[in-house]
């Protein structure tokens, strides 16, 4: 049954978590000069992540949110790269990191698990 809104998927609400986790907690810890650097190339990653999950869904087409999942997954990679590239310049601790990375993996896993869903759903039509 489809949800009522791309707020409901958990794959969303996970990534939300993630974006909210680089503006709130990481992206403040930065020095002034990474501002327009780093930080906003994580910003800009982690906010992709939930607009294509959403965008994906407004389609109401199962092959066509399954695409727009591929796309959101390329960009929660993006994040934990720019996180690793944090780390190795100094910007993030590695607790940071960790929890970047706990956060990527729990959406990672849901958005694969949603995605799965729409291609079995798509083959059954």
């Amino acid at each position: 049954m489809r949800k009522s809104s791309f707020e409901d998927l958990e794959c969303w609400k996970a990534s939300r978590d993630l974006r909210l986790y680089v503006t709130k907690e990481i992206v403040p810890t930065f020095p002034k000069e990474e501002k327009f650097r780093l930080a906003d190339q994580m910003i800009r990653a982690s906010r992709s992540v939930t607009a294509n999950i959403a965008e994906g869904y407004g389609r109401y087409h199962y092959l066509d949110e399954a695409k727009f999942l591929s796309n959101s997954r390329g960009s929660l990679h993006e994040v934990l790269d720019h996180g690793i590239t944090g780390l190795d310049e100094g910007l993030l601790t590695p607790a940071q990191l960790g929890i970047l990375r706990e956060k990527a993996e729990l959406a990672l896993k849901l958005l694969n698990g949603y995605r799965a869903y729409l291609l079995r759903k798509a083959k059954e039509k």
